[in-house]
């Protein structure tokens, strides 16, 4: 069992380079340990509809968020060297 005023003592007494360190490990933590909020998606499903690929990312906005060339997917190499 995890005793916070054990920790908190412990903490207090070590100096301010060695408490900023520990500031530092807790913030990496807490970035690699955290769940991600689910993004919502507004749209009419239910257990009978779920959306297809195409309606998800019609969702998100990526579909028609920059504008190229329209046969941009079979020549994209030349495009790339240019």
């Amino acid at each position: 069992m995890i005793h916070i005023e054990q920790i908190q003592k412990d903490i207090n007494e070590l100096p301010e380079e060695a408490q900023a360190l520990l500031w530092d490990f807790i913030d990496l933590l807490k970035k690699r340990y955290s769940i991600p909020e689910k993004q919502t998606i507004h749209s009419d499903y239910t257990p009978r509809h779920q959306p297809s690929t195409l309606d998800i990312l019609k969702e998100s906005g990526m579909i028609g968020c920059i504008s190229a060339e329209p046969n941009l997917s079979v020549n994209y190499k030349s495009v790339l060297q240019e």
